[in-house]
């Protein structure tokens, strides 16, 4: 089993350069940064549910539904309407001001001061963010894949983030926006195969996720209370997605704001049917 996760690994990665290296092709900074604004809207929409997911999400949210039901789904309501919101009052603004950097709008509006603060708490979050993640993923890879085959896990964070600083040296927003898309692809398929195999050994089938509670508003001291949730669940959004540099300049590669704005209002669609 190792050898197989690890050869799946090793493939996975191998498609993922195979696309840096097309996508790379005469990249120059427009295209690094922007796509040369060519990006077609579908395939940002497709590529940012799994920009929008990492393997934290993958593991906390089925234990958050485990303890707290399906109480989850008024969040999810929330971010439905954060991303009307992103798509009717950020992405025009965004476009009106031509910006390679959504930070570059507090530049123009409160001063460089502002600017650089947005665009370093923007790097400190990711660093911060990115850190957790790959040390999740290096931690699942040393139980999986590592430690059977006796390999220290001092090599396995080495070997990993060789092969991410080699990655992000390649073409741009254009090649995160098709790695994603794989990203994405990925991720569904394996949702759906862990919702069968899971489902089958324990005897469950859909009727009985149906009798699940998932509206609270018994008691407004409650975490769990309906209207805490769905406020809550805008304001993430907004924050994570339309104030964060990483998932809006996908959106800023779009050819025009109207393309932009279909992609965040199918990303709406999407939420409220519970895929992210």
């Amino acid at each position: 089993m190792p050898t197989i996760i690890l050869t799946t690994i090793i493939a996975y990665f191998a498609v993922l350069f195979g696309i840096a290296r097309w996508t790379g092709k005469r990249a120059d900074n427009a295209t690094f940064f922007t796509g040369n604004r060519r990006s077609p809207w579908y395939v940002v929409a497709f590529a940012m549910i799994g920009a929008a997911m990492s393997g934290v999400t993958y593991v906390s949210v089925p234990g958050m539904v485990a303890a707290q039901d399906f109480s989850y789904m008024q969040m999810v309501l929330g971010f439905t309407v954060g991303y009307v919101l992103i798509a009717l009052v950020l992405i025009p603004l965004f476009y009106r001001h031509n910006l390679t950097s959504i930070y570059e709008y507090l530049k123009t509006r409160f001063g460089v001061i502002s600017y650089r603060t947005g665009a370093w708490f923007f790097f400190i979050s990711h660093l911060l963010g990115a850190s957790v993640k790959f040390y999740l993923v290096c931690a699942v890879l040393q139980f999986l894949v590592c430690a059977p085959l006796h390999i220290p896990f001092v090599v396995n964070v080495a070997v990993s983030m060789a092969l991410v600083c080699f990655y992000t040296q390649q073409g741009g927003v254009r090649t995160l926006i098709w790695t994603d898309s794989l990203k994405t692809l990925c991720l569904i398929v394996s949702v759906g195969m862990c919702i069968y195999y899971i489902a089958t050994d324990a005897g469950a089938d859909f009727s009985t996720a149906l009798h699940t509670p998932i509206f609270f508003f018994d008691d407004v001291n409650d975490k769990q209370y309906f209207f805490k949730q769905f406020v809550a669940g805008i304001f993430i959004l907004i924050a994570m997605t339309g104030l964060d540099q990483g998932m809006m300049q996908k959106g800023l590669s779009c050819k025009k704001p109207q393309e932009s704005q279909k992609k965040m209002l199918g990303r709406a669609g999407l939420a409220k049917g519970g895929i992210f």
